[in-house]
């Protein structure tokens, strides 16, 4: 097994990508969830929502990190 002091900094970003990518989808689905009941805390909806952007610019930084820059 790899141990993270044998892991590149790259192979270290792409796992923790993966990890925020599983916590977005997991937000989605406890908005979804939320937002059909009848009733939905509107608090706890727009907590979630918050939590589900900060993870998507994240998510976007370490994309950005990991894409080579090509100048064309």
């Amino acid at each position: 097994m790899t141990t993270p002091a044998d892991m590149s900094h790259e192979d270290v970003l792409r796992v923790k990508l993966r990890v925020l990518m599983r916590e977005h989808r997991d937000l989605d689905d406890a908005i979804a969830a939320l937002e059909d009941n009848r009733r939905p805390d509107q608090l706890t909806l727009r907590r979630l929502k918050k939590q589900k952007l900060a993870l998507k610019d994240r998510i976007a930084r370490i994309e950005d990190e990991l894409t080579p820059d090509i100048i064309a």
